[in-house]
């Protein structure tokens, strides 16, 4: 995965719609390999694709913002996703939410300047017995208080560090 800004020299994507063909057909699995490789499907790749398969950009952005899969903007390293199913949510999650949004800078759907971290809210991760709960990419967190939150991210962000 390219995680670099974008530029404007699309040497790869070239090779990757060379590779599945300039046929209308083709579209998905050239956005799959584009987020592959860039990590999310930038909009000047979007132009470059509709572009070389000529078709209009409206459809290509169609095909990205359709299917859920299909990010515009880069995730960050970890993605914190947050519980606000009702047991979560009764038991503050929406607090947790608030504390781990003012720790990073940013609000849910958005990522870390740095691309570390990403927010994210989900209806259950199937642990309500247990709630508030949040994952970072595969580790469930569980009875999380806010005041937990600058810890658990600490842990993340020594890991990112070394």
């Amino acid at each position: 995965m390219c995680n670099n800004k974008v530029k404007d020299d699309f040497t790869e994507l070239k090779h990757i719609i060379d590779e599945t063909g300039h046929e209308e057909s083709a579209l998905i699995s050239i956005l799959h390999k584009t987020q592959e490789y860039y990590g999310y499907i930038p909009r000047q790749a979007q132009g470059f694709i509709a572009h070389e398969l000529k078709i209009p950009a409206s459809k290509v952005y169609g095909v990205v913002s359709f299917y859920s899969y299909f990010v515009e903007k880069p995730k960050g390293k970890y993605q914190i996703s947050v519980c606000l199913g009702t047991a979560c949510y009764v038991k503050g999650a929406a607090d947790v939410l608030k504390r781990l949004e003012s720790e990073l800078g940013i609000k849910f759907g958005e990522t870390t300047p740095d691309l570390k971290f990403s927010i994210a809210q989900t209806r259950c991760l199937g642990d309500c017995s247990n709630a508030p709960v949040l994952m970072i990419n595969d580790k469930l967190y569980s009875k999380v208080s806010p005041d937990e939150i600058p810890l658990i991210l600490e842990s993340y962000k020594e890991e990112v560090s070394s």
